[in-house]
């Protein structure tokens, strides 16, 4: 009895006003992939990506020139401190954000989130002291919390069968944002050094070197935010006596789907707030996500601390310019297998295996990192680009999948809210990635002589002790799948 009213003719009824159902109309109206809101999607998250590991290359020669640390082993434990800072001001924010963007919309978020961009990455670049670059980090954190509306706004903005490839645009233009990055970190900083025909070491660059990074990307965000103003809405407004009237259908559609008996009566707010927690769909696919995104950030700050530091304490002895060629060629390998390869592997096996095999494949690749600074030339440069490619390539494919099964879970007035609470965890954990790796590092190049896993070996164990877990928790019946 229940499929003879699953699709009531009240689901379909529009209201004048309200941006939500425009942008409902246009899509029943839609044919082929939308290409134009799948760009400005890409856009606005890679300008939110990019200032978040673009630091990770010049990192360790800014906390140098702050006179900070008392040894050089010390700068990484400094280096955490400050990766971490941007993580920690998401986190007390994120859940604020979700909620604003459930009650006010999307649109207004995603503005915000890049004017945060143009303004405390561009005071970052101009930090002259250590505790300047923390504040305007955590600055920038705490305003832009942008991520987890974009990825209800990815679902709403996109027809049903093309959602998957919606949010996979996300976590790519995300992954590449984190590796485009440092490469613009790599090959920008220090420009006076590098390209002394161009800047003089008096000039505005040469005084701030490590400006002309974090300006490029703070000119892009302003693009971004102009460009954004003609974004659609997508959250349904409607007024009070017509809302109530969708909430109902809404909560009868859960039920339906769901076999969950719910209190159709009870106050949207209250409703949104239990019901999340409740949501073991949502809530198991969190705590994994959180475990992952603690992986990733430990890695990325790791990763060019390591290539950066001398051969003497384990590393590669790259320049900054160096990472920035390996993230480089790791972005564009990155680009085009999400575009071409993820969305036909996804649909083949599913979200959560695909999360299971990039998983378990990473546990190996990783541990031969520790391994390459016994090569050199051109057969380190191959090693080190495969390595980064492959990593990448795995830890994009999880996080994508995580995503999906995040946002199959809840209804649309909630994708917010749930977004939010998923940043807020995952920007904890993120937060305790780049501090607990920079003083993992840290420790590890004191112990260079140990007779168990000595020096940078003991980094990437570590590392993989973590991917272990997260691995272990996308099987059943931990990862709870929701049914649609």
């Amino acid at each position: 009895m229940a499929e003879e009213y699953s699709v009531p003719l009240l689901k379909k009824k529009y209201y004048k006003d309200c941006p939500g159902c425009k942008v409902d109309q246009l899509k029943e109206s839609q044919q082929g992939i939308p290409l134009r809101e799948l760009l400005s999607i890409w856009i606005v998250v890679l300008c939110t990506a990019l200032p978040i590991s673009s630091l990770f290359p010049f990192l360790y020669f800014m906390i140098r020139d702050f006179h900070i640390a008392e040894r050089e082993e010390d700068i990484g434990s400094y280096a955490g401190y400050v990766g971490s800072a941007f993580m920690l001001g998401r986190a007390l924010t994120s859940v604020l954000w979700g909620i604003f963007a459930d009650r006010y919309g999307r649109k207004p978020v995603i503005i915000m989130g890049t004017i945060s961009v143009v303004i405390f990455n561009t005071l970052f670049g101009l930090s002259v002291n250590f505790w300047m670059a923390v504040v305007t980090r955590f600055l920038l954190g705490s305003m832009n919390g942008l991520l987890g509306p974009i990825k209800a706004y990815a679902v709403e903005i996109f027809r049903t069968e093309y959602q998957a490839l919606a949010l996979s645009s996300v976590s790519t233009s995300w992954g590449i944002g984190l590796i485009i990055g440092p490469a613009l970190g790599g090959y920008l900083a220090q420009p006076a050094e590098k390209y002394p025909n161009v800047f003089s070491k008096d000039s505005l660059f040469g005084r701030f070197p490590y400006f002309l990074p974090c300006l490029i990307i703070s000119l892009f965000a302003l693009a971004v935010t102009i460009a954004s103003c003609w974004l659609p809405e997508t959250l349904h407004k409607h007024k009070d006596n017509d809302r109530s009237s969708d909430d109902s259908y809404d909560a009868l559609e859960a039920a339906t789907h769901d076999s969950n008996t719910k209190e159709i009566t009870e106050k949207d707010e209250g409703r949104e707030s239990s019901s999340l927690l409740r949501n073991w769909p949502l809530m198991s696919s969190i705590i994994v996500y959180c475990v992952f995104s603690l992986h990733d950030m430990a890695y990325s700050e790791i990763f060019s601390l390591w290539a950066v530091s001398p051969r003497r304490l384990g590393g590669l002895s790259y320049s900054t310019e160096d990472v920035g060629q390996v993230l480089a060629i790791t972005g564009f390998s990155l680009l085009v297998f999400q575009f071409s390869l993820y969305p036909y592997v996804e649909r083949m096996l599913g979200p959560v295996m695909v999360s299971r095999i990039s998983s378990l494949l990473s546990i190996p690749l990783l541990q031969s990192y520790s391994y390459m600074p016994l090569l050199s030339g051109f057969a380190l440069g191959l090693a080190i680009n495969c390595a980064s490619i492959f990593k990448s390539l795995f830890s994009v494919s999880i996080i994508t999948g995580l995503f999906i099964l995040q946002n199959q879970a809840v209804e649309q007035h909630q994708r917010g809210a749930a977004n939010g609470l998923a940043m807020t965890a995952m920007s904890l954990f993120k937060a305790i990635g780049p501090a607990g790796g920079g003083a993992l590092f840290s420790w590890a190049e004191k112990r260079q002589d140990a007779s168990f896993l000595p020096g940078i070996q003991m980094v990437f164990f570590m590392l993989n002790v973590v991917q272990v877990i997260g691995m272990l928790m996308t099987f059943e019946p931990f990862l709870a799948q929701p049914r649609r």
